[in-house]
Order: structure tokens, then C-alpha cells, then sequence
């Protein structure tokens, strides 16, 4: 906080782009105290000093994830987009969300991944035949966040056209072909099962979230006033997730989650397995 305050203090921006984040699944799903810490807490943190320092607009990177989530890194997206709309409520900094998929070459991309694989003879590890995602650019997603930021006033979530979703599985067979091989003749394909945490496929709109044409062809507005809790009430269930994320407990940090997010479905644990194994999950019907 201390660091935050010398750089809002020295700088007085106008705008924040806030995209800090842990952003891997997996990973976050055997550490969720950090996920929180991160995601949570380093969003309120940073919404404090832009309410504080008089920040004209506030920009939130959000994530497709953050949709009916299933996993830590989108129940903790979420409740940061929670976060920002309900502060807009209450501050002069005009607060608002810009949510969309996987960004192509961005750290962990599965482009780069299969195409290391492929050049090294294969296998190419694929985690499920029917997975699909949204993806961009990243100048698209750029551009994109900035058109947020300049159109944004009122606490809303911005949705990104992004297209039809991808197969991973078509994806990885188009990049075998185009590096001159053959799908299993050549590049052995392996189907490795879902990651702790994964989808099969992410979905853009929670229910109830209505979508309004922007005068940008590639850019929506979501609106659903009757979601956001007042800052009084939110703060409260916010201040209980990062208190017990300090305790490492992960039990714990599931309950508040799923206090503070109505739609969010966890994995459970199976009676008897070992905690610390991120397989050892399965997936709550």
C-alpha cells in the first residue's frame, strides 16, 4: 500500500488500467490465498487510492472466466468486478469492467505451447476433444480496453465481440498442417483430461446481465443494476474472503466465495484425498 500511495501520490493519473492479475488456473486452484491476495485484495487496494487521488476513470481487465465460474482465478475475477461496481456507486471515479477471453501470444498461450511441442516431434497435449475458447489479438484487446476506457461512465461491464469460439483440438491439427506435418501421423495428438479448475468451454454473460449495442461495432455494454450490492454490505463480505485467505485455508476460502457468488460452482473434495493434490478434485454437478 505503501508503494501504491508514492505512485499515485507522485503521478495523479487520470486513468487506471488495472490488469494486474494471476491469470493460470491450475495454479491458482492449489493456491487460492494468493489468487485472493492478488485478484481481491490488489483490486481494492488499487480502487482506494484511485477514489482516493480523484482518478478520473478506472479501467478493470476482466476475464470470460469470471461467468458462471467454476475455478478460484474466475470466482476472484469476479469478485472484482463486484468490487468496482459497487464502489462506482459511491465515488467521483467513474469505475468500469472490460470482459473478454484468451489473448493470443500472451504469457501461456497454447499457440506458442504446441508450437514448441510440435517442433520438438510431438506429442501435442490437448486437454479435452470438445474444448473450445474466445480469443483476440493482442492489439485487438488493446485497442479495445482503451475504446472501453474513453466510452465508459456509469460502472459498467464492457463485453468484447470476439467471435464464434475455437476448438483447442482444430486449432492445434490447422498449426501441425501449417508447419508442413500430419495429425497423428507425423505429431501424435494426446488427450490429457481437464485441468484442475477448466471448463469446457466459457460462456460471456452471467443471466440476467442484458446486452446494449455501443456505437463501437466490437464493443457491448452489460448492464444488470439489480446485481450490485452496496459498498456497506459488499465491504464486509470482501474484508471476511481476504481474512481468511492470510489463514491459507482452503476450505475456508471456498465458503466466503460461494457466500459472496451466487452462480459460483467449486470442485469439491473427495472424502479421504490428500488436500495438497490438485487431482484429486471433482467437479461439483
Amino acid at each position: 500500500s505503501d508503494q501504491l500511495e508514492k505512485v499515485f501520490n507522485d503521478n495523479r493519473p487520470q486513468i487506471v488500467f488495472h490488469a494486474a492479475a494471476y491469470k493460470h488456473v491450475p495454479i491458482q486452484e492449489i493456491h487460492p490465498w494468493t489468487s485472493v491476495d492478488t485478484n481481491v485484495k490488489g483490486t481494492l487496494n488499487m480502487v482506494l487510492m484511485a477514489d482516493k487521488y480523484n482518478v478520473d476513470r478506472f479501467v478493470l481487465v476482466s476475464t470470460d472466466k469470471a461467468v458462471n465460474p467454476i475455478n478460484i482465478m474466475g470466482g476472484t475475477k469476479r469478485v472484482a468486478e463486484k468490487i468496482i461496481q459497487s464502489f462506482n456507486e459511491i465515488s467521483n471515479t467513474k469505475f468500469m469492467a472490460v470482459r473478454f477471453g484468451n489473448v493470443l501470444g500472451s504469457s501461456g498461450s497454447a499457440i506458442p505451447t504446441f508450437q514448441k511441442q510440435i517442433n520438438d516431434g510431438g506429442p501435442v497435449t490437448i486437454t479435452h476433444p470438445e474444448m473450445t475458447r474466445y480469443f483476440m489479438s493482442i492489439q485487438e484487446a488493446s485497442q479495445l480496453i482503451l475504446q472501453c476506457g474513453a466510452l465508459g461512465n456509469d460502472g459498467e461491464i464492457f463485453l468484447l465481440e470476439m467471435g464464434k469460439p475455437i476448438k483447442i483440438d482444430q486449432m492445434a491439427r490447422d498449426l501441425i498442417k501449417l508447419s508442413g506435418l500430419e495429425p497423428e501421423l507425423d505429431i501424435p495428438i494426446v488427450y490429457i483430461g481437464l485441468r484442475p479448475g477448466e471448463k469446457l468451454y466459457e460462456e460471456l454473460r452471467h443471466i440476467g446481465e442484458n446486452k446494449i449495442l455501443t456505437k463501437h461495432k466490437k464493443i457491448m455494454v452489460l448492464k444488470n443494476k439489480n446485481a450490485v450490492i452496496p459498498w456497506g454490505i459488499l465491504k464486509i463480505s470482501v474484508s471476511n474472503l481476504i481474512m481468511v485467505s492470510k489463514n491459507l485455508d482452503y476450505d475456508q476460502i471456498q465458503i466466503e466465495l460461494k457466500k459472496l457468488l451466487p452462480t459460483y460452482r467449486p470442485r469439491e473434495l473427495k472424502p479421504g484425498i490428500n488436500q495438497n493434490d490438485p487431482y484429486s478434485f471433482k467437479v461439483e454437478a
